[in-house]
């Protein structure tokens, strides 16, 4: 099984069948998916930090009794973790809507439905229209997008939008009660596969915590019970 990394090196290392290995003293921090009266997602709310030591063992396979712990359920439960994501570089992936002031990178292959994107008239007709409130409002449901999916870039700086988020690990919750989403990592984490192959770093994306993924170690909405939504 690989090693957690250095003593200080914030990372998160998947391992093989395995749960991940977080290192660098990773804050934990509820992160609460929060919906108007019509269901609709509409923003994050942050909840308590859970304590945690310098590093840590995260569950993957969903059944751990110690949850967001792992307690070792994977090698009962013959749990198998291969990793099936893609490897290329987010922008390869990217495909792009073009507005006035802004433009619009979406790799559907990270969407972990939150369903932010859908909102309203959705945020590929907002960029397209061009107008300024369309824009705040799409520069928010970009920023609120969690997998890292979507994001916003200025057109003339050249430069992304994005949210100034903590290095942390946020446990997805709700919006009903015992409602548990993905692993949100925040802040540029690195994200190590079990052979050793650094994924790219990002400001924002989300693991799979219920073992059900098809594109582990990355989540694809499998913990809903009903996924979809956005263009995919």
């Amino acid at each position: 099984m690989p090693g957690p990394g250095k003593k200080g090196e914030a990372r998160i290392q998947v391992t093989e069948d395995g749960p991940y290995l977080v290192s660098g003293g990773i804050p934990l921090v509820k992160q609460v998916l929060v919906c108007d009266r019509r269901g609709n997602s509409v923003r994050w709310r942050e909840g308590e930090r859970v304590p945690a030591p310098e590093s840590y063992a995260l569950c993957r396979c969903g059944g751990s009794g110690n949850k967001p712990f792992c307690d070792g359920t994977h090698t009962k439960s013959h749990f198998r973790g291969t990793e099936t994501a893609s490897r290329v570089p987010y922008l390869q992936r990217a495909e792009w809507t073009e507005g006035r002031d802004t433009r619009l990178s979406d790799a559907p292959g990270f969407c972990s439905h939150a369903r932010f994107c859908v909102r309203g008239r959705g945020i590929w007709d907002l960029i397209e229209s061009g107008g300024d409130e369309a824009q705040r409002t799409a520069l928010d449901i970009a920023a609120n997008c969690h997998s890292g999916r979507l994001v916003v870039w200025d057109r003339k700086a050249g430069k992304p939008v994005e949210p100034d988020l903590e290095k942390s690990i946020g446990l997805v919750e709700g919006p009903k009660e015992g409602m548990i989403g993905p692993l949100w990592v925040r802040g540029g984490i690195p994200v190590i596969a079990a052979d050793g192959f650094a994924y790219e770093v990002r400001n924002r994306v989300t693991l799979c915590r219920c073992g059900r993924s098809g594109n582990k170690p990355f989540c694809d909405g499998s913990h809903m019970p009903e996924a979809g939504g956005g263009k995919t």
